[in-house]
């Protein structure tokens, strides 16, 4: 017979690892603990999947961007100053 490390009676404990300590519960303090407990620790994680990466033979198929054939137009304003 082992004393329970929660309710400190003299009962059949086992040994119950909580947050990297150890601990001896007996099965009545154990019930309502692990209930609490649950969910709680590692989250798993959600596994994302991401486009492959653009291989560099793929940016060479790519043809360049051609500069435009007619110059841009550019338009103004002219004044004269007279005195």
């Amino acid at each position: 017979m082992i004393n329970c490390d929660l309710c400190g009676k003299e009962k059949e404990c086992s040994p119950r690892q909580i947050e990297g300590r150890e601990y001896d519960l007996c099965a009545e303090c154990w019930e309502p603990l692990a209930e609490k407990l649950k969910g709680k620790g590692h989250k798993t994680s959600e596994i994302v999947f991401l486009p492959p990466p653009q291989t560099i033979r793929e940016r060479e198929d790519e043809e360049p961007e051609e500069p435009p054939s007619t110059l841009p137009k550019i338009f103004g304003i002219t004044s004269s100053l007279e005195n």
